[in-house]
Formats: C-alpha cells, sequence, structure tokens
C-alpha cells in the first residue's frame, strides 16, 4: 500500500523539480516521475530532462542535450552556455521554489544547483552518486553540504556515504527491475528482421555525439576485422536518436569497404538481447548488456589532454561497471591506445566461440542482477517522501 502523501498547503500542487543532463538519467527520472506520480497523481515535476521524462508530463525547460557534454577538455569549450543554462535554471528554481529540488546524476552541474536551492531553503535529493569512492574523495564534504539524501543505485556507495554520515538510501538500479533474468534473443532477432540461425555482434558507440566521433570509425573498424574471420556474422547499431542515426550513416557511407550493417534508431536494449556479443562504450550500457547477460568487449578513447588528466585521478583498477561490482576483469577493456580495431575484433572474436567463457558469464552476471534488482522506482519515491514527511 502506497504511503499517505503530504499534505500540500494552499492551492499549488506538491511540485518536483528535476535535473537530468544525460540519456541514463531520463531513463531514472521517468520511473522515478511514474513512482511519485502513483502517490501525488495532481503533482508538476519541472526543471530539464529528454524524452522519457517528458512522456511521463515532465515540463523541460531547456533542452536536455544541452547538458550532454563528455571529457575534460570538451566541456571547456561549452562552459559559457553551461553556466548560463545553471543560472537560467536556478533563478526558476529560487523564484518559483519546488518542494524539493532532485538532480539526476550530471554531478558538475546538478551538484551545484542542489548547494544554492539547499541553502535558499528547499530540501535537495542527488538519484545517482558520483565515484567519490573511486577519485576525489574530499568531494564528500560538498556533497554533504549540497543534498539533504542521497539515493545511490549500488550497495558499496551506500556504505561510503554512512562512513561519512551523509543520509543516504540503497534503492538499488531500476534496470535490474525492467529487464528479466532471461533474455529472449531468438524473440529479439526476429522482431528486428535478422537471421536468428547467424551471430550478431551489436555496436554500441555511445549516446553522445563526442562519443560517436571518437569510437564510430575505431568501432566499425573493428567490425570490418571481425567481418573478415567470420563471414556470417551480422552487424547492427542502435542510435539513440535521430541525430545520432545521421552521425553514424554518415561515418558508415564514409569507410573505404563495405560494411553491411543494420542501423535502428532507438531499440538498444533489443538489440543487445538480440547479440551474441556487444561491442560498447564504458558506461551504462555496460550495466544493461551485464542483465541482459551478454559477453560484451568494452573500448574507450578521450582526448589525449582529457584522458592524461584523468587517467591520474582516477584510483579504481577498471571502468566497466560489471568490473566494477565484481570486483574482478569479468569484461575485458580496452582504453585510449589500447584501442584498436585488431584489438577490439580479435576480443569479440574470443567471446563468441568460446562457450565455456560465454557459460561462465551467464552465471555471474545473473548473481549480479539479483544484487541489484530491489524495485529502485518505489524505494527512491519513498526515501524522498519520507524526507518531505519530516520536512514538513
Amino acid at each position: 500500500m502506497l504511503p499517505l502523501a503530504p499534505r500540500v498547503d494552499g492551492k499549488r500542487p506538491l511540485t518536483f523539480g528535476i535535473v537530468a543532463g544525460e540519456a541514463s538519467g531520463d531513463i531514472l527520472g521517468a520511473g522515478l516521475i511514474r513512482a511519485l506520480r502513483a502517490r501525488y497523481p495532481q503533482a508538476r515535476f519541472v526543471g530539464i530532462g529528454g524524452d522519457e521524462m517528458v512522456a511521463e508530463g515532465f515540463h523541460s525547460l531547456l533542452p536536455m542535450e544541452r547538458l550532454s557534454v563528455m571529457g575534460l577538455v570538451e566541456v571547456l569549450g561549452r562552459l559559457r552556455e553551461l553556466f548560463s543554462i545553471r543560472d537560467r535554471l536556478l533563478d526558476y528554481f529560487l523564484t518559483t521554489p519546488p518542494d524539493v529540488v532532485i538532480g539526476i546524476d550530471s554531478p558538475d552541474f546538478t551538484l551545484r544547483i542542489e548547494r544554492r536551492c539547499r541553502d535558499a531553503g528547499i530540501p535537495t535529493v542527488h538519484y545517482v552518486s558520483p565515484s567519490v569512492w573511486a577519485w576525489r574523495q574530499k568531494r564528500i564534504f560538498k556533497i554533504a553540504k549540497a543534498v539533504d539524501l542521497m539515493l545511490t543505485l549500488f550497495p558499496f556507495e551506500a556504505r561510503f556515504y554512512e562512513e561519512h554520515q551523509v543520509p543516504v538510501a540503497f534503492v538499488g538500479h531500476p534496470l535490474a527491475d525492467r529487464i528479466p533474468l532471461e533474455t529472449d534473443t531468438r524473440g529479439a532477432r526476429v522482431a528486428l528482421g535478422l537471421d536468428p540461425a547467424l551471430p550478431v555482434l551489436a555496436i554500441l558507440p555511445g549516446s553522445r555525439g563526442g562519443e560517436v566521433e571518437r569510437l564510430g570509425n575505431l568501432f566499425l573498424s573493428a567490425a570490418h576485422w571481425l567481418q573478415q574471420q567470420r563471414r556470417d556474422i551480422q552487424l547492427v547499431i542502435p542510435c539513440v536518436n535521430r541525430d545520432r542515426e545521421q552521425q553514424v550513416r554518415a561515418l558508415v557511407a564514409a569507410l573505404d569497404v563495405q560494411l553491411p550493417v543494420t542501423i535502428v534508431r532507438g531499440r538498444s536494449r533489443e538489440v543487445m538481447a538480440a547479440a551474441d556479443v556487444v561491442l560498447l562504450a564504458s558506461g551504462t550500457a555496460t550495466l544493461e548488456a551485464m542483465l541482459l547477460k551478454k559477453p560484451m568487449v568494452v573500448g574507450y578513447r578521450l582526448s589525449n589532454l582529457s584522458y592524461a588528466l584523468v587517467s591520474r585521478l582516477v584510483k579504481v583498477p577498471y571502468v566497466a561497471l560489471p568490473n566494477l561490482l565484481a570486483r574482478e576483469p569479468l569484461v575485458p577493456e580496452l582504453l585510449q591506445d589500447d584501442a584498436t580495431p585488431e584489438a577490439l575484433g580479435a576480443a569479440v572474436l574470443e567471446r563468441l566461440e568460446n562457450d565455456t567463457e560465454r557459460e561462465r558469464l551467464t552465471t555471474a552476471f545473473t548473481d549480479l542482477h539479483h544484487q541489484l534488482r530491489r524495485c529502485a522506482d518505489e524505494r527512491a519515491a519513498s526515501a524522498i517522501v519520507e524526507l518531505l514527511e519530516n520536512r514538513r
């Protein structure tokens, strides 16, 4: 049974200010909105979000795409615009205060907004912990001043916040709730018009334009190398939106060789479900591939300056979420100079043809799936409800 909603004074409906800066945050925000709306049917949801959140009745003041920037150097070129967006959003929140401000991921942007709103007396929540346990751990003191509640997706993150006396709730990961424990690979292939009898490689070079620019040709070259070894393999690339689809099609058309590849808009989960192996950028997609029980090869490149700066700061041995969760190298990570077409292709081929390794990964990924399956949307909404009730 859902808890009773706190009473709202006056005629203005309960208002949730939410800020999401990228596709993964948009998905989390949509699930949170659904769970909160079940408690508060008349509530308003306003801030910055993407298509998933808008489909749930969210009012986005600005396009979320303007916040999607990756890499330290790349951010520098957009600082003036990002500062302008932040100031405009803060002006809106501080002149028409919501009942709570919720920042979803994108900590460099959202935590600054949360700090200003909290100083103004507005309760604040941050959903998805920054990787303070991995690098720049002193950020925990700034986080403590910015948020009234931290919502974490992984249990080891919650323990870190508890050790530093920051209010926290481990809610699990919504993807673990939504993705079935068993994957219908054949059904996904039929739905995508692929031959169920032939092997499939899913290629995901990222959701941001900058990622696709850096990784697109690299992954396509790896796919071409692989097709020289296995002529029967089917290549499929899902694109998060129309812009990324046009970008990928242009990359394929510009290749010196003809590469037969199926390109689809959206449907990334269905494409990964159809795959025997996934070649992808590091990020949330690695978690999704893990929950689908798919062997994967992770490749990533930043600009040389960005990589030099980041590599000095990061203190953990892995970047892929399956490896971080398992605390062992379940999946190969080929980064920067190690990410060559031949190395990526060979790693994919090994996982395509090694049945013993595939079975081992299925068992390990299933165990991790169970650990994260906690009804995250409901747990996150309940934690926010409790915060509001306590503040009232």
